[in-house]
């Protein structure tokens, strides 16, 4: 009932958010805030006390839903959703701190759309039922979409049309992958199913696995997101508040990595292997392109934007390699850019308040005025390009390592973009922070300075106890990695 318990504590404190506002000035933040903090603690507090083995799937609630489709509603985590549900609920606290001047007009709508995003995202990452995982995800798209649209920023429409058109599209895929892969259960057993444990012990024919796996293969790439399906991103994070562009980076980004995991490799681990050719390219690419269109921008926010396109590109090419190591390095990676993409954006966001550009040859010097400011961007722009002590290098590094066993030539490539991102990531702080003073401005506040301090504590806890996430890995590899056992035939499992 935890999870279950959770979304509805969120969807709860949205409407209540919406409706008190008018009625009690200021009192929407309030209740998301307490919505959100009380979410975090109520999972922590179970996580505590729970006596559940998270290194497998663990099926917490499951009753009939739409009983003559033999739909369910499903809900069950493993570790891999504990991790991913801890950032989402971590980062909703981020997002609201960083919404609490910003955001004047219509702000109980706002929190409600918030909140609500955030619910869906908590069911993606738990519905195991396939069904339920689709009404998830578009739960957790619309009302994203409705603040870029509503509260971003002079070309909000044009993003949030290009973002619904780009997701809705892959969303149809997805479905149709998964009424196919339905349709065939019915086919080979008899009954029809939607539950993710009954999908997982079917054995399809490798050229329906393929069309199958593509299907889903797509839909999670353009949320990833990975060339050539990337385009979205930039503007819909240039044109989002700084909540929208946190959660968009920290958070909906690894739903299409968590997809790729939980639907992509284990639902179909003959086809994604015989993939791997085709998806270990695009990752490899997807590093350096990223990192070179960053380099290229002047807003800031796009350039945070593209960097996110080349980190995401660590995480294909670690997932598709079918290596222990990797698998572990990717996993890393998500939990790192999430926390250092927010932190940029939320940095982008407060620069924004106060001089109301993006644009970096419109900064300079700010160093003098805030220093506190100036100290948190040179790191988390040193996290960003991986800097040895905070959380990305342990995870770009274990990509890497893991990689190279079984791709040298793309993985070579893809290191590249560790030069390219501590270019980028120089440029940034340089152009913002030093040089000439163009704009005078004051230094972080201190619910500026608790947003900032939390995230580079977290980023400097993971960098230097990365065992705090990792001892928990080997055995979800091996209890999760069945199938890249099956699979590797030869590739260790380290």
């Amino acid at each position: 009932m935890i999870i279950s318990s959770l979304m509805l504590l969120l969807l709860l404190g949205g409407i209540f958010a919406w409706f008190l506002d008018s009625k009690f000035d200021n009192s929407a933040r309030w209740i998301a805030l307490a919505a959100t903090s009380s979410s975090l603690l109520f999972f922590i507090v179970f996580l505590a006390n729970s006596e559940l083995n998270f290194a497998q799937l663990n099926t917490l609630q499951r009753v009939s839903w739409i009983s003559f489709l033999n739909i369910e509603y499903a809900i069950g985590i493993d570790y891999l959703s504990v991790l991913m549900i801890l950032l989402t609920l971590a980062l909703s606290i981020i997002c609201v701190l960083v919404s609490w001047q910003e955001i004047q007009d219509k702000r109980g709508f706002y929190y409600f759309n918030l909140l609500a995003s955030i619910a869906g995202i908590i069911g993606v990452f738990s519905a195991v039922d396939l069904f339920l995982f689709f009404f998830f995800w578009e739960v957790m798209l619309l009302p994203m979409t409705a603040l870029i649209a509503v509260w971003g920023h002079e070309n909000r429409i044009f993003a949030a049309i290009k973002f619904f058109i780009f997701t809705q599209v892959s969303s149809l895929l997805m479905l149709t992958a998964i009424i196919a892969m339905a349709y065939s259960h019915v086919t080979i057993t008899g009954q029809l199913s939607f539950y993710y444990q009954d999908w997982l012990s079917m054995e399809l024919p490798q050229n329906i696995a393929r069309w199958l796996m593509l299907g889903f293969f797509i839909a999670f790439a353009v949320k990833l997101p990975s060339i050539p399906v990337h385009s979205w991103l930039p503007d819909a994070h240039t044109q989002a508040p700084t909540a929208g562009s946190v959660l968009l980076a920290g958070v909906l980004l690894k739903t299409g990595a968590y997809g790729l995991i939980r639907f992509v490799i284990f639902l179909f681990p003959d086809a994604s292997q015989w993939f791997a050719f085709i998806a270990v390219p695009l990752g490899a690419f997807s590093v350096i392109y990223g990192a070179k269109l960053a380099f290229a921008q002047r807003d800031i926010k796009r350039m945070v934007a593209y960097s996110s396109i080349s980190h995401m590109g660590f995480v294909m090419l670690a997932l598709f390699s079918f290596n222990a190591l990797a698998y572990k390095g990717a996993i890393i990676t998500l939990v790192a850019h999430g926390l250092s993409s927010a932190a940029l954006f939320s940095l982008a966001g407060m620069i924004y308040s106060r001089i109301h550009s993006r644009d970096l040859s419109a900064m300079g010097g700010f160093w003098h005025g805030a220093p506190r400011l100036g100290g948190f961007a040179l790191v988390f722009a040193s996290a960003a390009f991986g800097l040895p002590g905070l959380a990305n290098f342990i995870g770009e590094f274990l990509s890497l390592v893991g990689a190279f066993k079984q791709f040298p030539l793309y993985t070579a490539i893809a290191a590249l973009g560790l030069i390219g991102s501590a270019i980028y990531g120089m440029v940034l702080f340089q152009s913002s922070f030093h040089g000439p003073t163009k704009v005078e401005i004051t230094d972080i506040n201190s619910r500026e300075l608790t947003v900032n301090a939390c995230l580079f504590l977290l980023l400097l806890l993971l960098g230097l106890f990365p065992e705090l996430v990792l001892k928990q890995l080997p055995t979800l590899a091996s209890a999760w990695g069945e199938p890249l056992v099956a699979i590797g035939k030869g590739v260790s499992l380290c």
